[in-house]
């Protein structure tokens, strides 16, 4: 039974499931991961029963200015005990996240022992890397054409690498997923008044876009006070002070949580008739996901690949492009006035869309990338 190494910057909660799926297909999955979780994300580490080993990393903090007009800070992970950690688990196939040093480190390792198979998981799509320089657009096709197949997250994805020279059949989709379970099983609780309950949970960072967001929903609350509406934004980061400040007018109602442990996400959204993800860039968006497993329809940006593919205007959610506040305040005039029954039916299709993305499933893609037998053991 073959041995899989798979590289990544650390395991997020919503992983741990596919992973163990992946795990269940192989004789051995070991994950290397530069950090147990990055500063920025308000989740406790959580591996489940993976088999977790923790690399030597330099790790640089970075700030930019995206084309899209927001600022964001992110970390850069350079884990440099790669080549010494791959040669002591002798993996028969390799999966490196991203398009950086750990996968160059993989691509070298292929080149010294030759009989390794090597998936690059490209977690990208045109938006977010539309503005990511020269050295990057030298240096990437490169990188690819040692993978001999390539993971993406969707449409968007696939076009990118395509685009950079991977032929189609290196390429297969493996969207994001989650335990959609444990979101299905999260039973909705009907509101005690006509108020309209929306709900965003992540990151409070610019690149979410919640403050142009609420600034076209409170517009639009008071051009509409026959239909009081409460926004519940959880989460937690560096914009919460500027959100606590946010002034919301006689007509909407804010409501700042703080972070959620992820546990409690089920009954989180249960409480919610929409959920909201107004983000100016998103390689995916794991939370449309978990919101759609839940029932919710979803008030989606076109920037988030999730988005793009899961959510279809008036059937499981409305989408806008967050830039054009014009656009958002069309897509609020659709969404807030459907009643109770109109958003249960969207809802119910948006969970029949999502579960067809289990964790399993794409399990099996992966297999397939690694040319495994896609059974789970």
């Amino acid at each position: 039974m073959p041995r899989v190494a798979l590289l990544t910057n650390f395991v997020a909660p919503y992983r741990v499931p596919l992973f163990e799926a992946l795990r269940n297909r192989v004789g051995q999955l070991r994950v290397f991961a530069s950090t147990p979780v990055e500063p920025n994300r308000t989740w406790k580490s959580y591996r489940g029963g993976l088999d977790v080993t923790i690399q030597r990393t330099i790790t640089l903090r970075k700030r930019w200015r995206d084309a899209a007009g927001f600022t964001d800070v992110g970390y850069v992970h350079l884990p440099y005990d790669t080549l010494a950690q791959l040669r002591r688990f002798r993996p028969d196939a390799i999966i490196s996240s991203e398009l950086g040093l750990r996968t160059a480190l993989a691509a070298f390792y292929k080149r010294l022992y030759g009989n390794v198979r090597l998936v690059v998981w490209a977690t990208v799509s045109e938006h977010t890397e539309s503005d990511r320089g020269f050295l990057r657009s030298l240096i990437r096709p490169r990188l690819l054409r040692y993978a001999d197949a390539v993971l993406v997250n969707g449409a968007s994805g696939a076009r990118y690498v395509t685009k950079l020279g991977v032929p189609h059949e290196r390429v297969t989709l493996a969207p994001y997923t989650t335990d959609v379970a444990a979101f299905q099983s999260a039973r909705h609780v009907a509101a005690a008044s006509p108020m309209i309950r929306l709900l965003f949970a992540g990151m409070f960072v610019e690149r979410k876009g919640l403050l142009p967001f609420l600034s076209a929903l409170r517009r639009w609350a008071d051009a509409h006070p026959d239909c009081p509406v409460q926004f519940t934004i959880a989460g937690d980061g560096p914009l919460r002070p500027r959100l606590e400040a946010f002034d919301a007018g006689a007509h909407l109602n804010v409501r700042i949580l703080g972070a959620v442990d992820y546990q409690r996400l089920p009954d989180l959204y249960a409480s919610a008739d929409i959920f909201v993800l107004p983000t100016l860039a998103d390689e995916w968006g794991v939370v449309v996901n978990e919101a759609m497993a839940a029932g919710l329809p979803v008030l989606g940006s076109r920037h988030s690949q999730a988005v793009e593919e899961l959510v279809a205007d008036d059937e499981t959610g409305w989408t806008f492009t967050p830039e054009n506040e014009d656009t958002i305040l069309q897509a609020l005039d659709r969404a807030l006035p459907t009643t109770a029954d109109v958003r249960q039916h969207m809802g119910t299709r948006a969970r029949q869309r999502v579960l067809e993305l289990t964790p399993d499933r794409v399990a099996d893609q992966i297999a397939t990338a690694l040319c495994l037998s896609p059974q789970s053991s």
